[in-house]
């Protein structure tokens, strides 16, 4: 018996203090970020004018606005976890081709955007720079964009707003049900400072819904997007499947590449 009790306090111990870890440093988890010097110099084979907006609390965000000659809109970015503006800015200059202006932003803790990291106040950040959009555009011209971590900001800004479209590449239900895939064992849900929940964002938006996903994600699965897609109203949305997709390479793919062209054109 006593043997027994100490297997089973070793075993609440560790999981106890997996829990705790997990809460923790659950940002280093999510947001694989990294500063860039503030005197870094962005260079970009496109058009494009660097940007910093100040915060309500003081945080110094900034941001690239590529430019291109008689726009059809512009495409406010939100980016995926991983990388600051100096490879985002590559990645999002295939849009511009597509004759789009593109506002992509780095998060606090990313390249040169500085403050302290929050969930309400990354979306109060993703407020901002829509409001930013707004200042040049009508909202019918603008296009919200989310990749991976983004597509939670992206979703939560449709939901308040009405812009023309809405994409969402590799998106989740809700962080929490991702998280969940990962740790099975701990109640994510109570823990997690960051569940961003896409699928109740999105109950309140009224523009048109493109959602591409690849099958073979293993990073934010297939079913992810599926599902988020089931969620919302019948005709509101259209699941792109990429065939054999990963959460990193859907350019790669053709049916990507043209379901774009198709929607953004």
């Amino acid at each position: 018996m006593k043997r027994l009790l100490i297997i089973g306090s070793s075993l609440l111990f560790v999981y106890i203090l997996g829990a705790v870890l997990l809460y923790a440093f659950q940002e280093r988890f999510i947001f694989l970020d990294g500063q860039l010097p503030q005197d870094h110099v962005f260079e970009f084979n496109t058009k494009f004018r660097e940007i910093n907006l100040e915060t309500a609390d003081g945080a110094n965000l900034n941001a690239i606005h590529f430019a291109t000659q008689s726009p059809k809109g512009i495409i406010v970015y939100f980016h995926g976890n991983r990388g600051d503006l100096t490879r985002w800015g590559e990645i999002v200059e295939d849009y511009v081709k597509l004759n789009y202006d593109v506002l992509v932003m780095d998060y606090r803790g990313y390249g040169k955007s500085v403050g302290k990291r929050t969930m309400n106040k990354l979306l109060s950040d993703a407020e901002l720079f829509y409001q930013y959009a707004l200042t040049l555009y009508p909202e019918n011209e603008v296009t919200v964009y989310g990749r991976s971590i983004g597509t939670g900001l992206a979703s939560w800004l449709a939901g308040k707003h009405q812009p023309k479209r809405l994409i969402l590449e590799t998106p989740y239900y809700s962080l929490n049900s991702i998280a969940q895939r990962y740790y099975p064992i701990y109640p994510s849900k109570l823990a997690l400072r960051y569940n961003f929940q896409s699928y109740k964002y999105l109950e309140t938006a009224e523009c048109p819904i493109y959602i591409f996903h690849g099958t073979d994600d293993d990073v934010v699965p297939y079913e992810s997007g599926k599902r988020l897609h089931k969620s919302l109203p019948k005709g509101q949305s259209e699941l792109i499947t990429i065939k054999g997709g990963r959460h990193k390479n859907l350019v790669e793919f053709e049916t990507f590449n043209k379901g774009l062209k198709r929607i953004l054109n």
